[in-house]
């Protein structure tokens, strides 16, 4: 059987844009791992921003549980059913095990950053990546990738789509976070980043498996 090959996950047109991209969500990443290694308190401008955030009241508070529900084990298993499900019907095996592994090792990544950073919050708990924001950021950074293929973008507004994407994502679930006094700001970013990071490494390792395979069974 030769059919048709799947579509790309990673867009071709986005990968030159991408990959810098991730490279410099990486230094970040390391970068604020270093200056808060061991560190148990908030810095000076996570001390700015949790002056104005920390503590949400009702009705913002119950908005802040519901994005945090999100990235909840319930509610990551929840999204990533409905999402796999959708790739499914749409004939699209990729995106789904892109949206599988993506999620998975954006999340992996950030529990193994945790330890190796030690940076702590309310005790002896670990902060550093968030990986509720990581999680959020991901997967809609995984859904814009996929809408970029599904409708033709091009390179400009494809990157623009992503990049927005990841923005709302990764702001939202920041904000909850540090409104609900579970991160500091800057382990917000270090989430956002970190997704940033491992998104497109994932897609491109799902397109050369996929491809690898295709060639092989050819």
């Amino acid at each position: 059987m030769s059919g048709r090959p799947a579509p790309a996950v990673l867009p071709v047109s986005l990968r030159a844009c991408l990959a810098p991209i991730a490279a410099l969500a990486t230094l970040v990443v390391v970068v604020l791992g270093v200056l808060y290694a061991g560190d148990s308190r908030p810095g000076t401008v996570d001390a700015w921003i949790q002056s104005a955030v920390d503590g949400a009241r009702p009705p913002w508070r119950d908005v802040a549980l519901a994005i945090d529900f999100l990235a909840e084990p319930a509610g990551a298993v929840l999204l990533v059913g409905v999402a796999v499900t959708g790739c499914l019907l749409l004939r699209r095996p990729r995106a789904a095990v892109l949206v599988v592994a993506g999620s998975g090792l954006t999340v992996a990544a950030t529990t193994l950053i945790k330890p190796v950073v030690g940076r702590t919050i309310h005790g002896d708990h670990l902060s550093y990546p968030s990986g509720h924001t990581a999680f959020l950021t991901a997967f809609a950074l995984m859904a814009a990738l996929l809408a970029t293929g599904w409708l033709g973008l091009g390179r400009t507004a494809g990157t623009s789509l992503v990049l927005v994407a990841a923005l709302v994502a990764g702001a939202a679930m920041g904000w909850a976070q540090v409104a609900l006094g579970a991160h500091y700001p800057t382990d917000a970013l270090g989430g956002w980043c970190t997704a940033l990071a491992v998104v497109p490494a994932s897609g491109w390792l799902v397109d050369w498996m996929a491809d690898a395979s295709r060639r092989k069974r050819r």
